[in-house]
């Protein structure tokens, strides 16, 4: 009989339950094949840490539910089941494992998994998002929306045909491709879902990845880690002035139009996700508080100079994996700058 042993965490436990109005949300806004690709990242997560874990004799982290989860909701909500499994197996096997397992790993397993799928296959990590269900009951009675292939009944249930439609477009894209800004009220709460015309075609706005749709909640899941100590909240608050004093600085300082108004860039994309869930990995970010402060300011700006001068509208991933390679060396440098300043008043 196989035995399976868990290393217990409770701050693990914290964040899966800090996800759940994320993962509710979800589940509204896209239908319940959210939570079947959060149970097949989830199934092959376990599975290959499990597999490691079991040669040297450990125990499995409650992490990898985290990671799984964490990555399973930063994937579009059409995104297909194996793209999922791969992205898991990818994020514990080479993010995790192969440094040694919990705690030893230097980038965020989850984000590693996500920048995985995200270039290994562009083309279906960009092209299935899709709009929202609204009302009620939602997507609680629904299993998904349709893909873009079949957009003639996309927004069907609004009576807006969208049979002309050749593409669809997240608020970012939308904005800096077409110039098609998303009201701020339908990012806060999520509702993101419409058409709209440019150079005499009609295309669809369609929402972002399955947890990053609505900003109340991950402003209700920030509550809860903060509440509970379980989040460190130097690292989120740091995250949202570099990217807002950034957007500042570029928008308002140097007259860049091309970069989105400070509420737009705050409420749509990842950049709530990322500050609330991904920034915080107490694993991968600095541990010294003033280095705490540079690695989220650092992660914040780069993340909107990523929207503002990268191909893709997006680079959240990215800027965090950056910021994950920063961290160990802003610790070291911070306790070097001590070292110095304290022998210096000695001599």
């Amino acid at each position: 009989m196989v035995q399976i042993q868990f290393l217990k965490q409770k701050n693990m436990i914290r964040v899966l339950h800090a996800l759940i109005p994320v993962l509710i949300a979800a589940i509204y806004f896209f239908g319940w094949r959210v939570a079947v690709v959060l149970g097949v990242s989830a199934v092959c997560a376990f599975c290959t840490e499990w597999f490691m874990t079991a040669r040297r004799k450990g125990k499995v982290s409650y992490a990898c539910f985290v990671t799984s989860s964490l990555y399973a909701l930063s994937l579009p909500p059409t995104v297909p089941f194996w793209i999922a499994a791969v992205g898991a197996v990818v994020a514990i096997l080479f993010a995790k494992e192969a440094f040694g397992g919990f705690g030893k790993n230097i980038f965020n397993p989850a984000i590693v998994g996500r920048a995985f799928v995200y270039v290994c296959f562009p083309v279906e990590m960009t092209s299935r998002f899709v709009g929202v269900f609204t009302g009620l009951p939602g997507g609680f009675t629904q299993w998904s929306f349709t893909t873009l292939k079949k957009a003639s009944i996309y927004l069907a249930d609004t009576g807006i045909m969208v049979a002309d439609a050749v593409t669809a477009a997240t608020p970012m894209w939308a904005r800096r491709d077409f110039g098609y800004e998303t009201n701020l009220v339908s990012l806060a709460i999520g509702n993101i879902r419409d058409t709209f015309t440019f150079q005499e075609t009609t295309r669809v706005l369609a929402a972002g990845s399955m947890g990053e749709t609505s900003a109340l909640a991950l402003l209700a899941a920030a509550t809860y880690l903060l509440f509970t100590k379980t989040a460190q909240w130097r690292l989120m608050l740091s995250t949202v002035l570099g990217a807002g004093i950034l957007n500042l600085l570029l928008r308002t300082g140097l007259g860049i139009d091309t970069v989105p108004p400070l509420p737009f860039t705050l409420l749509s994309g990842a950049l709530l996700y990322a500050a609330v869930f991904m920034v915080t990995d107490p694993v991968s970010a600095p541990k010294q508080k003033v280095s705490q402060w540079f690695y989220g300011f650092l992660i914040g700006a780069l993340i909107v100079f990523f929207r503002y001068k990268a191909v893709f509208a997006g680079g959240v991933g990215f800027a965090i994996l950056i910021g994950n390679a920063f961290s160990p060396s802003l610790d070291l440098w911070l306790k070097r700058f001590q070292v110095k300043k304290k022998t210096g008043a000695a001599a």
